[in-house]
């Protein structure tokens, strides 16, 4: 346990360390300017409103472009996020005004206006950074035909009109609109010759800059919102606290009654033959089947828990303000790449408690349970991303950087904290004697059967958390900014104290059938709410989102997979080593021969 807190002590400062190296980092370094100027200004993306990862170059679509473009050297959790940032064809200094100032007169032919056509059709939008400030706008918009409703009309805004606010020195806030009296008729195919125009106006406020990514937060802190958030919170906290304060209540006085009678048939007699969970004494500490792979299995779920943990605590201390680019996919590289010597450790470690042998293939197991299904589903997913000619589509550098990270830090902490693990020659502390045959388990009706138990036990802590996925999904797979992550912190714990109630309660229930097979069930009990979150992805899809096309569905329930099967891993890990503890804790406080 020494040696674990110091793995996880070394890791955290390691963590530390490479934010304040790798941090985001604007191009002007103090944010500071003098009148006229020149401030950075970066087009990033262009794609699809609902289809947030379905997401292109700003130049793909034909917009008066500089020459060259010049492309900006990114971190490595922007390129992940599917940021490709190049010189934007405004020029927007400091405290300048511009009215109806002109980029260039562009001939476009027929396939570009079919090109921004299917754009406005598919209601394209761009985003662009001004002094690291987001700011969107749509291209274009479609009109009915006022004779025929049932025709339409596409226009291609030409004329974007930025308003900007600055503080003394310093850039405060920028909004894009569209000139809608200045638009287009891109209807028919047809060459035509397109002014893009752009006028700039600038305003004081008295707003400090340390306040000024305040408004993105306020898009999802209106009272409203908050006031659904904490009804969410207060709702989970109301049910989860009666169910389990219920079963709680139950299970001990079951269990003070089992105690109770077992304590009672000691002194009696001897001889008296024993029922229920004592039945099986001599078979509940039996190790498993498969036990490399349940030894694999939680190490990876408690890699996955302490990353979540440290994500939390980033996240808490302000590192993932709105619009941190890029910061969120850095620390799970980051994160992920430090931990895995606990993973290791806790692996080995385990699978030697159960008298493993083949710690070596138990390592390569552990490196590869969550590694590998996510590596096969990124091959696919940038394949199509590749296809589609999409951001989505990792560069080839970024590739051989991240197999770099994986090969030079992942595999050799994981290597130094299994051959941790495999020093320290723990002993698996069991209260009872294993007897040399296994009892037989008797029949069991079909609701206590594996597949029953686990939606038994899925449902509660899925209800826990349901009404805040929404807000998950709604920020990760939309356009909204999720900023509460006290509240999401709160709920995070809640679902941990509740798979381990109805873990262990599935665990009593089944020991008390005469079933001492428990160590699979409670891992797979634990983990099913990771089966029921990746059934509700189902639901969000088709009831609650827009999104359409093969790339942005196979990146939805892709990923969404990979996240499921990591909840699966981590909520199956505590859910055992809960059961765990309490069977050591019953089994410890009677008699056992």
């Amino acid at each position: 346990m020494g040696r674990k807190m110091v793995a996880m002590a070394a890791a955290g400062a390691l963590l530390l360390l490479s934010f304040g190296i790798i941090g985001v980092v604007s191009d002007a370094s103090n944010h500071r300017y003098k009148p006229e100027d020149p401030v950075p200004l970066y087009a990033n993306k262009v794609g699809p409103f609902h289809n947030p990862s379905e997401t292109y170059r700003y130049f793909d679509l034909p917009f008066c472009s500089p020459e060259p473009v010049k492309d900006k050297l990114e971190a490595l959790g922007e390129v992940l996020n599917g940021d490709r940032l190049v010189d934007a064809p405004y020029k927007l200094d400091f405290r300048v005004d511009y009215e109806s100032k002109s980029i260039c007169k562009k001939q476009l032919t027929k396939k570009d206006v079919a090109k921004f056509r299917s754009a406005v059709d598919k209601d394209y939008y761009f985003q662009m950074y001004y002094d690291d400030l987001p700011v969107w706008g749509f291209i274009g918009k479609v009109d009915k035909e006022k004779n025929d409703p049932s025709e339409y009309k596409y226009f291609l805004y030409r004329h974007i009109l930025f308003e900007l606010v600055y503080n003394n020195d310093r850039v405060i806030e920028i909004n894009v609109h569209a000139d809608t009296n200045s638009m287009v008729d891109i209807t028919e195919d047809r060459d035509i010759e397109v002014e893009f125009m752009y006028s700039v106006k600038w305003k004081e406020t008295d707003i400090p800059f340390e306040k000024r990514m305040e408004k993105y937060s306020q898009t999802s802190s209106m009272p409203h919102h908050l006031e659904i958030h904490w009804f969410s919170i207060i709702n989970s906290c109301v049910t989860v606290l009666l169910l389990t304060g219920f079963l709680a209540t139950i299970l001990m006085r079951v269990l003070k009654n089992d105690f109770v009678k077992y304590a009672h048939d000691e002194e009696a007699s001897d001889d008296q033959e024993e029922t229920g969970w004592k039945y099986v004494h001599g078979d509940v500490f039996r190790f498993p089947k498969n036990k490399s792979l349940l030894a694999a299995s939680l190490g990876s779920g408690t890699q996955l828990f302490i990353l979540t943990i440290f994500v939390f605590v980033l996240a808490l201390v302000g590192v993932f303000y709105p619009y941190n680019r890029g910061a969120l996919f850095t620390a799970l590289v980051v994160i992920y790449a430090l931990t895995s010597g606990i993973a290791g450790y806790t692996a080995t470690s385990f699978y030697h408690q159960l008298e493993g042998t083949n710690w070596v293939r138990n390592l390569l197991l552990t490196g590869f349970l969550f590694c590998g299904p996510l590596f096969l589903t990124f091959c696919f997913l940038n394949t199509v991303a590749i296809a589609y000619n999409s951001t989505a589509a990792l560069p080839f550098g970024t590739i051989v950087v991240i197999v770099l990270i994986w090969a030079l830090v992942t595999s050799p902490l994981l290597i130094l904290g299994g051959i941790a693990g495999k020093n320290s020659k723990p002993e698996f502390q069991a209260p009872c004697r294993t007897t040399k045959y296994p009892r037989e388990i008797p029949p069991l009706p079909w609701y206590r059967k594996t597949v029953p138990q686990m939606a038994m036990a899925g449902f509660l802590p899925f209800s826990a958390i349901y009404i805040e996925l929404y807000y998950i999904f709604a920020s990760v797979w939309g356009h909204k900014i999720y900023t509460i992550y006290s509240i999401l912190f709160v709920v995070f714990i809640i679902l941990l104290i509740v798979t381990a109630f109805i873990t262990v309660a599935m665990t009593y229930f089944q020991l008390a059938a005469e079933d001492h097979e428990w160590w699979w069930r409670a891992f797979l009990c634990g983990g099913s709410t990771g089966l029921f979150i990746y059934a509700y992805c189902f639901y969000y899809y088709h009831a609650r989102s827009d999104m359409s096309g093969f790339m942005q569905t196979s990146f939805f329930f892709g990923y969404m997979a990979c996240i499921c099967y990591g909840f699966f891993l981590m909520l199956g890990t505590i859910g055992f080593r809960s059961s765990l503890l309490f069977v050591r804790h019953i089994y410890r406080s009677i008699k056992c021969e």
